[in-house]
């Protein structure tokens, strides 16, 4: 049963609403890859108060107008769950429509930039999170750097 406004875990309850409805939001997408409630709320609470810290009001408000749902639909649900996708690094590739960031072994990518800096960005920020290293690979597909976190 995913979390809501109404049912939440007890550490989001010191939060404004609108970080803790975004880190419900995230930890809920977190679930649905196949974190664990343990690892899915820290990550998701701190990812919910950088997010807090650099919205516009217009983001806020935009936030607060979207439903509360009480179960996620499928369409909610990007990924099948694969959880041992959770151990294993992140990487920077070049995609035909630019830079994919994805795990390795993943089937597709999380997200395609057209800048490789947004890419690397964000895999630094997925490998963070995850404890895991972010690799950038060149476009002729030979690896350029490692980060470990």
């Amino acid at each position: 049963m995913p979390w809501t406004l109404n049912d939440y875990p007890s550490s989001l309850k010191n939060l404004d609403k609108p970080e803790r409805k975004k880190a419900i939001d995230i930890a809920n997408a977190m679930l649905d890859e196949g974190y664990e409630e343990g690892r899915a709320i820290p990550i998701a609470t701190e990812q919910a108060k950088e997010w807090y810290e650099n919205a516009s009001k217009e983001d806020i408000n935009e936030l607060m107008k979207e439903v509360d749902p009480t179960e996620r639909s499928e369409e909610g649900k990007r990924y099948k769950n694969r959880p041992e996708l959770l151990d294993r690094a992140e990487m920077v590739l070049a995609h035909e429509d630019g830079w994919a960031v994805q795990a390795n072994g993943a089937e597709k990518p999380d997200e395609v930039f057209d800048q490789k800096s947004d890419a690397i960005n964000r895999a630094k920020e997925i490998a963070e999170n995850k404890g895991t290293e972010a690799v950038i690979y060149r476009k002729d597909g030979e690896e350029e750097t490692r980060h470990s976190y």
